[in-house]
């Protein structure tokens, strides 16, 4: 099972780090000390829902796009999901092969 506050913390500091803000930058928006943005990215600490609403708001997203963490799975969970797929439903497939052959180089 996917640890939330673990996933979470790397999530935060994956959209903090898109925008090239500093810990310490984000640590000053949403009012905490920086170490405390550290422990929340660490997922040792689980933010409050008023500073989560902050750091969403600093990171200019929605709060549920905090939680978006399916990109993080391991290329074997991936490739065991996919295999599921397209082993067990047959319009799917067509479905991914179609966007597979519109991306591929």
């Amino acid at each position: 099972m996917i640890e939330v506050k673990k996933q979470l913390g790397k999530r935060i500091s994956e959209l903090r780090k898109a925008q090239k803000m500093p810990q310490e930058k984000l640590a000053e928006i949403i009012g905490i000390e920086p170490n405390n943005v550290s422990k929340i990215e660490t997922g040792k600490n689980y933010p409050s829902s008023e500073n989560l609403a902050k750091i969403a708001s600093a990171l200019n997203v929605e709060i549920q796009q905090l939680f978006f963490f399916n990109h993080h799975k391991t290329y074997k969970e991936i490739k065991n999901e996919l295999t599921k797929v397209i082993n067990d439903d047959e319009k799917t497939a067509r479905l991914i092969y179609k966007f597979y052959s519109t991306i591929k180089m």
